[in-house]
Order: structure tokens, then sequence, then C-alpha cells
């Protein structure tokens, strides 16, 4: 009986082995060499064009991150203290020009103008009793003035009587006591004439000092007008209104709250025109000129972009302007380079993404 031929395992894999085919395989290293040189100047190629992209840009263009957007912002100021009546407004609510903000309690003012009032009708009336006293005073002057002519043609009528009284008493027709009466009658009566020129002297001053007494009057009349008109205005004050478009902002005022002159209760940034203050190097300067264009990034909207042109360019470095500006004539000098503001407008605005005074911006002005 035939027994089975059993195969050694160990020894049939190493046959098998014996007939695949050798490959002859490379290191994996040198395999990869050409890839990454070809990647490498790719690399060097897009950055050398980038680059070189990037430097005719810096020539031609100046920038600034040092940049931010401006507006007018409205403090408001009362003119007047006093306790606050009411608060018309909120933050961040849009007013116009005129609306009313707050309102301070006028009672003290009021009164002021009453008195004010009171006071000016009682410098009305001393106008018109002095006007009364010239007209007295020029009564006066008429009466003397009347006199004097009384006592002119009662002396001429004695002084002729006087004569004829000579002619009679030196032909003794008249007693001695008659003569004597027509001579004591024509001194009284020239008396009379000096008394009357005197008084007219006199009616003459008091018409002048009466007059004089109008004019200090009137003068009265118009001071009393004058703080009648102060008093108004301050009445005015009382009511605080908007001195502009725009929206409230930073408010801190409320009802009953005490305010005085001067005290800013709130602001208001005008919504009708915003612009671009960048501050450029002084290096960056030598070209830059009115009217350049300019191109602004808002970092509030990293996708848009808008466009604008220089106005103008300040005519003192941002550091003249500082609280404590640097003195080179100290001896403690440090040379740092300055910052010029210049400001740029926009030439055109969306209303979809609105400017707010104080972001920051990015700046591009091309110089060439």
């Amino acid at each position: 009986m035939a027994t089975p031929v059993q195969h050694d395992s160990a020894v049939a894999p190493t046959q098998s082995a014996a007939y695949e085919p050798v490959v002859d395989e490379q290191p994996e290293g040198r395999s990869k060499r050409p890839i990454i040189f070809i990647i490498l100047a790719l690399v060097l190629l897009v950055g050398g064009y980038f680059g070189w992209q990037r430097y005719q840009f810096g020539q031609t263009h100046e920038e600034t991150d040092d940049a931010q957007v401006e507006g007018d912002v409205y403090p408001i100021l009362p003119r007047v203290s006093g306790p606050v009546l009411e608060v018309k407004v909120e933050d961040n609510q849009p007013i116009k020009k005129g609306d009313l903000l707050v309102t301070v309690d006028p009672a003290d003012y009021q009164q002021r103008v009453n008195a004010a009032e009171a006071a000016l009708a009682a410098a009305q009336a001393n106008v018109i009793a002095a006007r009364a006293g010239v007209g007295t005073a020029t009564a006066n002057v008429s009466t003397a003035q009347t006199t004097i002519g009384v006592s002119e043609a009662n002396r001429s009528r004695l002084e002729k009587d006087l004569k004829r009284s000579e002619f009679l008493r030196k032909e003794d027709i008249i007693p001695q006591s008659e003569y004597d009466a027509v001579q004591a009658n024509l001194k009284s009566t020239s008396a009379q004439r000096a008394t009357a020129q005197q008084q007219v002297r006199v009616a003459q001053q008091q018409v002048a000092a009466a007059r004089q007494q109008v004019a200090v009057a009137e003068a009265v009349v118009k001071q009393r007008q004058a703080d009648l008109d102060n008093a108004k205005l301050q009445l005015s004050y009382t009511t605080i209104v908007a001195p502009g478009n725009g929206i409230v902002s930073k408010k801190n005022v409320q009802p009953g709250q005490v305010v005085g002159p001067n005290q800013q209760l709130m602001g208001i940034v005008a919504s009708e025109r915003t612009w671009v203050v960048a501050n450029f190097k002084e290096t960056q300067l030598e070209n830059m000129r009115v009217g350049q264009p300019v191109t602004v990034e808002v970092d509030a909207y990293p996708n848009e972009e808008f466009e604008g042109k220089i106005e103008s360019l300040s005519a003192a470095t941002g550091a003249r302007f500082a609280l404590l500006p640097p003195d080179n004539a100290s001896g403690n000098f440090v040379k740092v380079t300055q910052r010029v503001p210049v400001k740029i407008t926009l030439t055109k605005t969306d209303p979809e993404h609105p400017l707010r005074a104080g972001m920051s911006v990015v700046a591009t002005v091309k110089v060439k």
C-alpha cells in the first residue's frame, strides 16, 4: 500500500521564492528630489513675482495703518445751572437739528425776567416824569419872560409919568408926595424886571437840568432793557436743543440731576459727513500732494474698499499739538520719526457700510 508523500512546509516557501522575479529598487530619497526641486522653484518664482509686484507697488504708493475715521462731534454743554426737569433723548437715538434734548428748571430764570420787566417799567415811568419836568421848567421860563415884558411896559410908562411929574412939580401943580410915589414906582418896576430876568436864567437852568434828567432816565431804560433781554436769554438757555443732525452718544444726565455751566451732558455725533485722518511718517510725504487718490480699508469691513482723495496736509506734526510738545533744545535729544496728519475725504459713501468716528483704517495713497 503506497503511503502519501508529505512535503516539508519549511522548504516550500523557499522554493517558491526562488521563482519570483528580482526587482531593482532605487533609494526612496533619490526618487523625491526632482519633485522637491520643482516645488522650490515654483515657490521661488511665485515669491519673486509677488515680491516684485510689492516692490513696484511700494514705489508708487504710500501706506499707513495709523489712521482712523473722524467726524463732527458736538458736545452738549448747558450755559446755566439748575436741576434737570426732563431728558428727551436716549443713547444712540437719531435726532435732527433743533430737537429738544434737555430741560433745566426755568423757575429762577423766569423770576429774573419778571423782576427785569418791573424795573424796565419803573425806568420808563421815570422818563415820562423827567419829560414832564422839562415841560414845567420850560413853562417857568415863559412865565419869567412874560414878567420881564410886563416890567418893561410898566417901566416905560412910569418913565413918562416921571417926566410929566417933574414938569408939574416944577410948576407946583402936584405935591411932592405924588412925585415921590412916581419915582418909587419906577424903582420898584426896575427891581421887578431884574428879578424876572434872574428867574428866566434860573428857569433856563432848570430846563437844562430837566433835559439831563431825561437823558439819564432814558439811559436807565436802555440798561433795564438790556437786563431784561439778558434775563430772557438766560431763560432760553434752560431748554437745550440739538445743534445739528446726528446720533446721541455718551449720555450722562438724568432728571433731577443738578447741572452747571460747561458740564458735558452728552455728545452728538454728526451723521452727515465723515473723513479719515491718516498719520503718515514725515519720510512718506516727499511725493504726497493734495488731490491724490486714496484707497481706504476699514477694519470693520475687511472685504470692502472705499475711495477718497487727499484734501489737505497738516501744517505741523502731531507732536506739536501734544499736551507736552517735545523740546529738542533741552539737551536730551533723541531723533524720532514724526508723523504728520493728512486729511482724506471720501468720494463716495456706502449706506450699507456706514463709517463711524474712531474706526481704524488702512490708508494707501497713490503718489505716482
